[in-house]
């Protein structure tokens, strides 16, 4: 299973998160990308754990539940790795040389770049462009990926049958699903720097991109599942009665300002750490704009608290912005779900590159 791979076929968008499934299919005509059909299906506790799978039987099954509930009729999905479980090398080749004597030279040269044995990693490669200073070379990625990692991946996806054609990096998931946010912006996102933080049950990922290319990557433990188990603690809940409550409501009143508030002051206060530790690590200095996805975006007002705290205009990530929905999507419900589906829709829209 090669990282990066390009497949010219339909396939659906495979996000598997520590606390769930999504699943995403687009279509496109004309340029007019469209929302077919998804579905977001929850994961038993644990059943993830550290980003790694923990239980095959368990999270295969909620793959196909996802699938079906999404009433999809592909079968090739397109799935993701944590950034984390990946070593990516950005290095410049001769731009004379063809694929095959590319992929030579890499594998020859792979040892300096992989911490690893080859022979126990994945290892794929893509040709990025010329260099910006030498014309006769050219910027390759190389991006490699643990066996035992992937191997799991695609244990969990085919025990019901279905097909993997790409395994992609999530960051790179995320840069394909900002491209058509930064369509709205002004100058198409060029000579932007946007912070985009993906805060899901157990992790929040920074993902930083300038000029529409990610430049900066990196993740931490913090998520929603800290605010679950208090409300689990404070109101003696199940975990999964806590999730449903999160969700849907009806907590005694004392939840906004006892719990909720302080969880999001609590996620402010990580999300101006982890961008100090940018500053700290790159050239840049500031940020024009931050963009939540994530589960932890759905929280009412998060992005007026966080504007507020770090002086910087902060909005929800919303790819589906300029999409049409199909008949079978409900509107409401859809929107309710959009900034969890930003990885799997970066994965989805892999339908459509050549």
């Amino acid at each position: 299973m090669d990282l990066l791979s390009r497949k010219n076929q339909p396939l659906v968008g495979l996000d598997i998160s520590t606390s769930s499934i999504k699943v995403l299919e687009l279509s496109c005509n004309q340029n007019q990308y469209r929302v077919e059909r998804y579905a977001v299906e929850p994961l038993p506790q644990n059943a993830i754990v550290e980003r790694a799978i923990a239980d095959i039987e368990q999270v295969g099954a909620a793959i196909d539940r996802a699938m079906k509930r999404s009433g999809t009729k592909l079968r090739h999905v397109a799935v993701s790795v944590a950034a984390s479980q990946a070593i990516c090398k950005s290095v410049r080749m001769p731009a004379a040389l063809t694929e095959a004597e590319l992929q030579t030279q890499i594998e020859m040269e792979a040892e300096h770049y992989i911490p690893y044995p080859l022979d126990e990693v994945n290892l794929d490669f893509q040709v990025v462009g010329p260099a910006e200073d030498n014309p006769e070379e050219v910027e390759v990625l190389i991006a490699a990926c643990r066996k035992e990692v992937v191997d799991d991946y695609l244990a969990v996806i085919q025990t019901h049958g279905y097909q993997p054609l790409i395994v992609d990096l999530e960051t790179y998931a995320m840069e394909n699903a900002y491209a058509l946010i930064a369509e709205h912006m002004a100058g198409g996102g060029m000579e932007k720097t946007v912070a985009v933080y993906d805060i899901g049950a157990t992790n929040m990922t920074l993902n930083v991109m300038h000029n529409n290319r990610s430049v900066y990557s990196r993740s931490h433990s913090f998520g929603g599942r800290q605010l679950t188990e208090e409300i689990q603690r404070r109101y003696g809940l199940s975990y999964e009665e806590a999730g449903l409550a999160k969700k849907q409501g009806g907590l005694p009143d004392n939840y906004q300002t006892e719990v909720l508030r302080p969880f999001m002051e609590a996620l402010c206060q990580e999300v101006m750490r982890a961008l100090q530790f940018f500053y700290s690590s790159s050239p840049f200095n500031k940020v024009d704009l931050v963009l939540l996805a994530g589960g932890c975006a759905q929280i009412a007002g998060i992005e007026k608290l966080l504007t507020s705290r770090i002086g910087v205009p902060t909005a929800i990530a919303n790819p589906f912005a300029s999409m049409t929905l199909s008949k079978r999507v409900k509107p409401q419900l859809f929107a309710n779900e959009t900034p969890s589906l930003i990885v799997s829709c970066g994965l989805a829209l892999r339908s459509f590159f050549q």
